[in-house]
């Protein structure tokens, strides 16, 4: 009976260690009997020698492994265990915050090495090395203990991975490290950057966004962790991509033009929406700033003198699209005097030459003037109602061969007038020219309903002060003040397109400097020889019996109420066009434009359909044709050849 009570105690003594003594188990069923228990003193000895093999001791032999404690005492050995665990992940905590561990990825390769030992153990040097709190663990618990382990389950190696039964005898791998998985490596510096390739300008107004859209993108990355469709225009996405060349590629882009609204925007709008103080106007800064980033706008015109005849030209590209400008134009806008008879002829081949890209805003006329806007098809929504006047320069009011007609409309907050005329001709009939002008500024009833834009700026006698930006163009019918013979002398002597000497006998260039016509008007530098009076079908001046002087009677002139809002980008005439007695001349400019409110009018993007399609029809047909022609050269040729 003291034999037993000897073992009995001796074997509760084992299972109530101290606190600082860590405690294993063993997942394997085992037999508990007397002779496998040993005294507590052997088991320490048995750990200590243990950790001494961890640390690169082989040992002569090998320690048998302690047995389960009883099922009564169970609750007691699980909260030390547990108390070990949280000692273990309070230390690897501790190592992980240890600037002088984490920054060197040999340091951690040394705390994460495992051991296999004899007997199914395996000794882990941790960061409780630092704290001196050694101890061998089954497999088992280091593979489902803690849970830092459980997350750095992948620094185990391949060996320990394996089941118990799967693996070898631990006798012959004694001393044998596992398998060191390096971190993985980051990129010293930032990568280098795209290289960008913008080619077109025109493209810039379709990459740019709104500002309160950009929030959209945090909330993606942060909450729903999706990508939300966003404009091409956010300026975070022209850091790292690059541009197509032409719009055709652009309008193929992935990207939504739409800027997504969220329910609580749409509840908060405020009464101030619309107005300048406002950020939500449909004219407003946003999104002009969209479009038109440097809040300019293209602006082709072209004024002709057709002297009335029927036949047009075979081609209006050189009109229109010269083969020497880069880009095409946001608005075009097309004044004819003495116009063809068929002025839906005369409009419908304008919408065959520019094609799809553009539509017809708006066409007024007065007896054989016509004048036509084409705007781009994607602007037509910013632009305003249009409104249009006219005024006869004749005694007889029903004579419709001189006088004008304007054209206004504003774009985002910037209002426009266009107005072509034809004045009196004749040599010497300046005065007679001076009082068309006058007679047309009084007279021309513009704007009738568009809200000015500054209205203090303008005068009721005036038309060309009541809007932001005006351009007037025709067929002035000012001439050279001297004979024919000086001025082909004068003009042969020209050098590199000066035409300074000439100008100087220029009559509207004299009236113009004295202030007694076009007051507050400009016109860019001229380089090109006089546009009248021409042998059709040639380049020779006329030759009849008249043998009328070589004049600038085509003109182009603009003004402006702020200083630099106009920039000239050519001003020139159009040679290649010769079934007139005038040649076409052409000017291209950059305008300014402002934000608008919404209390502007806008036209709800109204524009000719039935002459869009017309033309569009016509330019299919003639592109068949071309494709045909070609097909029947190239057959013709074969057989040519056989």
């Amino acid at each position: 009976m003291t034999e037993n009570g000897e073992h009995s105690s001796l074997h509760q003594n084992c299972q109530a260690p101290d606190k600082g003594d860590s405690v294993v188990t063993d997942s394997r069923p085992r037999k508990t009997s007397l002779v496998d228990v040993k005294p507590c003193k052997e088991h320490s000895d048995a750990l200590k020698l243990a950790a001494r093999k961890g640390e690169g001791e082989i040992s002569p032999y090998q320690p048998r492994p302690p047995s389960l404690p009883r099922q009564a005492k169970s609750s007691k050995s699980g909260s030390v265990e547990e108390t070990v665990r949280n000692r273990r992940l309070r230390n690897s905590q501790e190592s992980l915050s240890d600037p002088a561990e984490t920054g060197s990825s040999t340091d951690s390769l040394k705390e994460d090495q495992t051991v296999a030992a004899p007997g199914g153990f395996v000794v882990s040097n941790a960061a409780t090395i630092r704290n001196r709190d050694t101890s061998a663990r089954p497999h088992s618990a280091v593979a489902t203990g803690s849970p830092v382990f459980r997350e750095r389950g992948s620094s185990l190696s391949e060996y320990e991975r394996r089941p118990r039964s799967q693996q070898s005898d631990p006798t012959d791998h004694r001393g044998r490290s596992t398998k060191q998985r390096l971190s993985p490596v980051q990129p010293t510096g930032p990568l280098p950057a795209l290289e960008k390739s913008f080619m077109s300008a025109t493209l810039r107004a379709a990459n740019r966004i709104d500002r309160d859209c950009l929030d959209y993108g945090v909330l993606a990355r942060e909450k729903l962790r999706e990508r939300l469709h966003r404009n091409l225009s956010d300026s975070r996405l022209l850091e790292n991509m690059g541009s197509d060349s032409a719009s055709v590629n652009s309008m193929r882009s992935t990207y939504s033009v739409l800027s997504p609204i969220r329910p609580q925007d749409v509840r908060n709008r405020s009464y101030l929406e619309g107005s300048v103080l406002g950020s939500g106007a449909l004219l407003g800064a946003e999104e002009l700033d969209r479009y038109f980033p440097d809040r300019r706008v293209g602006v082709y015109i072209a004024t002709w003198n057709m002297q009335g005849e029927k036949g047009l030209p075979a081609n209006l590209d050189d009109l229109l699209l010269p083969t020497d400008s880069e880009f095409a134009q946001d608005f075009y806008i097309i004044g004819v005097q003495e116009g063809c008879p068929d002025r839906r002829e005369w409009e419908t081949r304008l919408q065959e030459t520019l094609g799809p890209y553009y539509v017809m805003l708006y066409a007024a006329s007065h007896g054989v003037l016509y004048l036509t806007v084409f705007v781009r098809r994607d602007l037509i929504w910013f632009c305003s109602e249009v409104e249009h006047a006219t005024v006869t320069t004749r005694i007889i009011s029903q004579i419709k061969t001189k006088g004008a007609v304007g054209i206004a409309f504003t774009f985002f907050g910037t209002s426009f007038l266009f107005i072509t005329s034809h004045f009196t001709s004749g040599d010497a009939k300046v005065y007679e020219r001076i009082l068309d002008y006058n007679k047309i500024v009084e007279a021309l009833a513009l704007p009738k309903g568009l809200p000015d834009t500054n209205p203090y700026r303008s005068t009721p006698s005036d038309v060309t002060t009541r809007f932001d930006q005006v351009f007037w163009f025709g067929d002035f019918n000012f001439r050279l003040s001297k004979d024919r013979v000086d001025v082909e002398s004068i003009m042969n002597r020209t050098v590199d397109g000066d035409m300074g000497p000439l100008l100087e006998h220029d009559q509207l260039f004299k009236e113009m400097k004295d202030g007694s016509i076009f007051k507050g008007f400009q016109e860019a530098t001229i380089h090109f020889l006089p546009t009248y009076k021409f042998d059709i079908g040639c380049d020779i001046y006329d030759t009849t019996s008249k043998q009328r002087t070589p004049s600038y009677t085509d003109r182009i002139l603009f003004r402006n109420r702020q200083a630099e809002d106009i920039k000239v980008v050519k001003y020139t005439s159009c040679s290649s066009i010769k079934t007139s007695d005038h040649r076409p001349v052409i000017g291209v400019f950059q305008v300014k434009l402002r934000p608008g409110r919404d209390n502007i009018p806008l036209g709800a993007g109204q524009f000719d359909r039935g002459l869009y399609l017309e033309g569009i029809r016509r330019r299919i047909t003639r592109e068949l044709k071309r494709r045909e022609a070609m097909k029947n050269q190239s057959s013709s040729t074969i057989c040519a050849i056989a």
